[in-house]
């Protein structure tokens, strides 16, 4: 703000700085341009200063200036220098003027466009982080999936093993299932188990008003993964920008293939021995376009289902650690209620009967408190 108002001060001076010498410039002898005409004729006359209303000019060995009407005659300045005159031309103060107006204009259209592109292209737009805090056993249920995916933590911890029994990490592995099973928890505890960095980003992180602003931030995001390997990719709501290429022509299709192809791009520019693995989360897998999940570059897919009653169980029992039940609700048939539904729609549930708990001044959550959640949610 403060620099806005000092370039602000700054134009203010120099317009008030050029008026004033303007009209409180040095006078001079005025003289008829017929006067003027001879002595150029008579060779008298050393230089001549143009402006757009007036000619100034000085007498040979003279320092005085004088001045004459400028009757714009289109032959002048040739007349002038044939006759060894040193001629110059002023800028006058509307040309002053409009020439700051035209930078003025330049600078601020584009800054505009420099801060517009420092926003959605900065560096910092895809973070780091170095330690999620998360591992496999802060995770309920998942346990084949766990299993699956430790093999893959040991093999990014010690890459010279890949090396030496020839096995390929793979590039890139989906997640599917439905919205809050835990898909992004499990990427972090991925990260965690294996011990390395680790890149959130989701489909929204790519949109943009502008065009070709998704595929410079596929490029951007995969460039820091590069400085940052060994490193996981996390992608979350991949079927946002991941979608079947539609060449319509539309400029919505048209950004989206730009896109798909930035990443099939970026998937075959790296080698699976670089140490850097993406991991994807979508919920329809069928809506994601086929050359960019093929085997090569998304080698595993996994589903991420719905815990099972024993999961449901310890979800329950971890959601309502600092909350108590009535006597009357058994945890194995509340569980049996949540049967097919996300981790994130238990705790929701749960919270939402210990809030409804505390509405009514109970400390225990009854079966009312969870008919009516259940209700809501």
């Amino acid at each position: 703000m403060k620099k806005n108002i000092f370039f602000i001060v700054l134009i203010i001076s120099v317009l008030v700085a050029f008026a004033s010498y303007s009209f409180f410039g040095k006078k001079t002898d005025f003289v008829s341009y017929k006067t003027f005409y001879q002595e150029v004729e008579d060779n008298k006359i050393s230089t001549v200063s143009i402006a757009s209303d007036k000619i100034s000019f000085k007498y040979i060995g003279g320092e005085s200036l004088f001045q004459t009407e400028n009757p714009q005659s289109p032959n002048l300045k040739e007349y002038l220098l044939l006759h060894d005159v040193k001629v110059t031309e002023e800028k006058d103060g509307a040309e002053v003027f409009s020439m700051i107006f035209d930078i003025l204009f330049y600078i601020i259209f584009f800054g505009s466009i420099l801060i517009i592109f420092r926003k959605f292209i900065s560096p910092n737009t895809f973070k780091s982080i170095r330690k999620t805090g998360i591992k496999f056993e802060n995770i309920v249920g998942m346990e084949d999936l766990k299993k699956d995916m430790l093999q893959i933590a040991k093999l990014m911890k010690n890459p010279a093993l890949c090396q030496k029994e020839r096995i390929r990490l793979p590039k890139g592995i989906l997640l599917e299932g439905e919205p809050g099973n835990g898909k992004t928890l499990f990427a972090r505890a991925l990260a965690g188990e294996a011990d390395v960095n680790f890149i959130p980003a989701k489909a929204t992180d790519f949109e943009s008003m502008f065009m070709a602003i998704g595929p410079a931030k596929v490029k951007l995001l995969f460039a820091k993964a590069r400085r940052k390997a060994p490193c996981i990719v996390f992608i979350d709501e991949f079927d946002g920008i991941g979608t079947r290429r539609n060449y319509s022509g539309s400029a919505i299709e048209t950004e989206n293939t730009r896109i798909v192809t930035a990443l099939l791009n970026e998937l075959d520019g790296f080698t699976p021995n670089k140490g850097i693995l993406v991991l994807a989360a979508t919920n329809s897998r069928q809506a994601l376009d086929p050359a960019l999940i093929r085997p090569g570059r998304f080698d595993a897919k996994y589903t991420v289902p719905a815990p099972d009653q024993e999961s449901r169980i310890k979800l329950i029992e971890m959601y309502s650690r600092d909350k108590k039940f009535a006597d009357t609700i058994k945890i194995e048939e509340l569980a049996r209620q949540f049967n097919g539904e996300s981790c994130a729609h238990i705790e929701s549930v749960i919270n939402t009967a210990a809030l409804n708990a505390r509405q009514n001044n109970r400390s225990e959550i009854n079966e009312e408190d969870i008919k009516n959640a259940l209700h809501k949610n």
